[in-house]
């Protein structure tokens, strides 16, 4: 198989929802990232061969946001673009896409990533009012518009609100959440820890000026205010602190709080990939080889968060590689409680053999390689961006920290999970 090799990645800063990007729409954040990425690389925007990018909450007027993000960013429109959506692995999926695009020799550079921006999440009518507008089309005459009129009702006014549920199950993600830490027995002291644990990581990742190196200055028009940096980081949080919040989402018996969860987020990310030998064509060091990578389901019951589990236990057998060759461990953080059972299972030799297909536990997660920059529960999920998040962070920890092998893992709604594995290219 072709190296393909990560040259680097570049992100927008991560603001929570109703912010500073509220004026915006999803391709514009996208479009940021993209032209942040080709001015940090010096790619000529003529020698992409593709643009992927991934999103989750879509508007009907840019379906294909990676087309629109790509043309502002400066990409000729003679290179294709497509969008991808897979929950909170949609970046993760535009990567892997990419990656497949370079080996089937449909491209030898693509740009892939995702954009997120909840806060322009379109907002429409019930149905019952959809079908009335729908008709409406082909009202003929003063007549038939009278009628129309006279059929609405007050009701048919009433916003039909987004719900961040699963469509299937109907339960949201926090309280799928619930379930997981309730069969696993983690408590909300072990999650507040965690939690204070990411934005402390994260404080000293921004000190150290890490995220400087991943970010690109946003200008926002008319008055072009400056955004250099995420909004969401909290580096004097602590246990203590948040210890006094209330459930967020099961009020009476709960352990999920705000801060023990990821907020809702805006914000972009890309990276640059293409072939070793085009790399060195080009003249550009890359950071990361890609090892591989893998896409896993599973039971929306109760499985729902336990996609980093599956997915690492998947890629390491596929590799023959074992946890503790992984210099860099990266997982998405949704909630502290699912970081927290993810961890659990790996190190469960009972629920590998019921659940695994294994005779042992995948292995304990060595904490002291394990998300030390922070992760989404302080810096931001942004849904469609993540992905591409954790692969710049990890490829760049994987240089500072002088590793030789990352693993990047994640959950998704829909039961779905992924894994990578990156390789210091420097090493």
């Amino acid at each position: 198989m072709k190296n393909i090799v990560i040259i680097d990645g570049c992100r927008t800063p991560f603001l929570k929802s109703g912010g500073a990007y509220i004026d915006l729409m999803s391709y514009q954040l996208g479009q940021f990232a993209i032209k942040g990425l080709l001015t940090k690389t010096g790619l000529d925007p003529k020698l992409v061969d593709s643009v992927t990018m991934g999103t989750v909450i879509s508007n009907v007027r840019t379906s294909n946001v990676a087309r629109e993000a790509a043309l502002g960013a400066g990409i000729p429109n003679t290179t294709p673009c497509h969008t991808v959506t897979q929950a909170c692995i949609s970046a993760n999926r535009a990567i892997a896409t990419g990656i497949m695009e370079i080996i089937a020799g449909q491209a030898e550079i693509v740009i892939a990533g995702g954009v997120e921006n909840t806060s322009d999440t379109p907002i429409g009518y019930k149905k019952a009012m959809r079908k009335k507008l729908f008709k409406a089309q082909k009202l003929k005459g003063f007549g038939d518009t009278l009628k129309f009129v006279f059929s609405l009702r007050p009701g048919d006014f009433l916003p039909d609100r987004p719900k961040v549920a699963e469509y299937s199950t109907n339960r949201t993600m926090g309280q799928d959440c619930e379930i997981l830490v309730s069969q696993h027995q983690v408590g909300r002291e072990e999650q507040d820890d965690f939690a204070a644990r990411s934005h402390q990581k994260a404080g000293e990742a921004m000190k150290a000026g890490h995220f400087k190196e991943e970010m690109v200055e946003v200008n926002l028009p008319p008055k072009f205010k400056v955004i250099n940096t995420d909004n969401g980081v909290r580096p004097d949080t602590t246990k203590e602190k948040i210890s006094k919040l209330k459930p967020a989402f099961d009020k009476t018996n709960g352990s999920l709080t705000a801060a023990n969860s990821s907020f809702l987020t805006d914000g972009a990310a890309a990276v640059l990939i293409m072939t070793e030998e085009k790399a060195k064509e080009l003249g550009l060091q890359p950071k990361a080889r890609v090892v591989d990578f893998v896409f896993t389901g599973q039971d929306l019951d109760d499985e729902l968060l336990l996609g980093p589990t599956y997915a690492t236990a998947k890629i390491l057998k596929k590799t023959g590689m074992k946890l503790e060759d992984m210099d860099v461990i990266e997982f998405h953080e949704a909630f502290a409680g699912q970081i927290l059972a993810n961890i659990k299972c790996l190190a469960s030799d009972d629920f590998a053999k019921k659940n695994l297909g294994r005779d042992q536990a995948v292995g304990k997660v060595p904490m002291d390689r394990f998300n030390l920059w922070g992760g989404s529960l302080s810096i931001g999920h942004p849904f469609g961006a993540t992905g591409a998040r954790l692969v710049t962070t990890a490829s760049n920890r994987l240089i500072k920290e002088k590793g030789r092998y990352a693993l990047i893992a994640a959950c998704a709604a829909g039961a779905h999970g992924h894994a990578m594995i990156l390789e210091n290219y420097q090493s």
